[in-house]
């Protein structure tokens, strides 16, 4: 493996996200929108947040089953072209 090479996830498998953003109304409604909408087998349970230590801003967390890169592409795309997003990780 080169050092600019990075190396293959093998699909499908388990993947966790973090989305972090201003804890403001509707932020964590509209990540779980998103991440369900490329992730449709996901239930609400699924999901967990935590604000940070000010309150100021807060971590949307989940871990699915991915099934394709493309999937994970289009995921990371739409939340991080969500100007509420500050952070994927």
């Amino acid at each position: 493996m080169t050092e600019t090479s990075k190396p293959a996830l093998a699909f499908p498998c388990e993947f966790p996200l973090k989305v972090i953003g201003k804890d403001e109304d509707g932020f964590e409604e509209m990540v779980i929108v998103i991440i369900q909408k490329h992730v449709p087998r996901l239930i609400r349970s699924s999901f967990t947040n935590r604000s940070s230590r000010e309150g100021k801003y807060v971590s949307v967390s989940v871990t699915f089953t991915a099934d394709s890169r493309e999937q994970m592409d289009n995921l990371y795309r739409e939340l991080t072209a969500h100007p509420k997003v500050l952070w994927v990780i």
